[in-house]
């Protein structure tokens, strides 16, 4: 069948302009990842869905009460309009789906079931547009990405090993997302911005308010060097449900995330949930047993233990994200010792020899249960591998070398200065 200009059976693209306009207020009207507005964009577009909403024209009677009560004086155009202006001014800009540089990996967040129920576990659906500050096209930040999320109130050992993860996936030429939190977030920004790296903040704010104000300058530099993303328009002020809705784009946009420490409720735990569910790549950094900032991991280790890989350092991480040959991590090893190379009879007479003072060859060979010449043999290679020594008409153990001291490790509580988790602030995502 020939299709001619004009054919009313052909829908009719919106004009891009009143597209983004019509998004920015339906994400005004209702927050981000609504199930029920997400579905009339689907069917009717942007601004057909926009014009059902502003009629109450909405199966649900909950969401027809709270956006009559947004829109009661009319204002949610004008106010998209405002946004959309301040945004420009700012210096950001809005990114829709039909954009090139859409983080295609969002979009998986339309297969997730409202499974627990609840209503930030219903309305989890993907963004309707991601507003963005930063010179980086977002789709291509976000395809070579990791995220690395953990607590607020972070232990030293959580900052150190969150700094070290995020400091080698950023020189490996990966993006670390995280939420520009403090604790465990902020030493992955910190870490990937000291290694020359990107880094994106997903925000619960808008991203000329990023919160928390504590890291003010960590966001300038992510604003110069990476990215500042977010859901809702430029104004908005963080509160505590957007945090828990922030979480979903985390772990959909991201190729996999770590979680290095979480409290048994956290938004950390929240997040890998959402990981999980969809089916991206699940790295759990475990912790000691006594630590408060642990339980979260080790119960996300228990609950599925066919889906989320412990990992303890960066090689870990990468053998799971990368491509299949890319990265081999090792097994993990004691330090080497000369011994590790000895034949069985060597071992034996090694074995055989007494800590303190020197012995004879008949008692050797009396205790390794091996024959004299067989000893003699064993002795002088021994010898040659500076395992033993001959001291007058016996043999010795060689004395130990002096070991060579370590090089102080750099504090991991600079990369941090508030990993205590003191903020002194209201809003929290833990």
């Amino acid at each position: 069948m020939m299709i001619i200009a004009g054919d009313p059976a052909l829908p009719v693209p919106p004009d891009p302009a009143e597209d983004r306009a019509a998004r920015v207020a339906l994400t005004w009207l209702a927050e981000p990842g609504n199930r029920t507005i997400w579905s009339m964009v689907q069917q009717a577009g942007a601004p057909g869905a926009l014009d059902l909403v502003l009629r109450g024209e909405i199966a649900d009677p909950g969401l027809r009460a709270s956006v009559l009560v947004r829109n009661e004086h009319g204002q949610a155009q004008r106010l998209a309009e405002a946004a959309l202006s301040r945004a420009e001014r700012l210096g950001a800009r809005i990114v829709v789906p039909s954009d090139p540089e859409w983080p295609v990996r969002v979009d998986a967040l339309a297969t997730l079931e409202a499974t627990p129920p609840g209503r930030i576990n219903r309305d989890a659906r993907p963004p309707l547009c991601v507003w963005v500050r930063g010179g980086w096209e977002l789709g291509e930040a976000f395809a070579r990405s990791v995220a690395v999320v953990g607590a607020r109130a972070a232990t030293g050992y959580g900052v150190h090993t969150a700094t070290e993860i995020a400091f080698g996936l950023a020189e490996e030429q990966w993006t670390v997302v995280s939420g520009g939190a403090y604790g465990i977030d902020a030493a992955a920004h910190r870490a990937a911005l000291a290694a020359g790296g990107r880094t994106i903040a997903v925000l619960a704010s808008g991203v000329d308010n990023p919160y928390p104000s504590g890291n003010a300058s960590m966001f300038e530099r992510i604003a110069e060097t990476g990215l500042l993303i977010s859901e809702w328009p430029p104004g908005t002020e963080p509160l505590r449900h957007r945090f828990l809705i922030r979480n979903r784009v985390i772990a959909a946009a991201t190729e996999g995330t770590v979680m290095v420490e979480a409290a048994a409720r956290s938004g950390a735990r929240q997040t890998m949930s959402r990981v999980l569910e969809l089916r991206r790549k699940a790295m759990v950094v475990p912790g000691p047993v006594t630590s408060a900032m642990s339980v979260g991991c080790h119960e996300v280790l228990r609950g599925n233990p066919l889906t989320a890989r412990l990992v303890t350092c960066l090689s870990h991480v990468l053998e799971e994200v990368g491509k299949i040959g890319d990265h081999y991590a090792e097994r993990a090893r004691g330090p080497e010792h000369p011994r590790d190379e000895l034949d069985e009879d060597s071992a034996l007479v090694l074995e055989a020899m007494p800590r303190r003072g020197t012995t004879h060859t008949d008692r050797l060979a009396a205790k390794a249960g091996l024959s004299v010449r067989t000893v003699l043999r064993r002795l002088s290679l021994l010898e040659t591998m500076g395992l033993v020594i001959r001291r007058g008409d016996g043999v010795a153990l060689a004395p130990p070398k002096p070991r060579r001291l370590a090089r102080p490790a750099v504090d991991a509580q600079t990369a941090s200065p508030s990993a205590s988790g003191s903020s002194g602030s209201a809003v929290s995502d833990e």
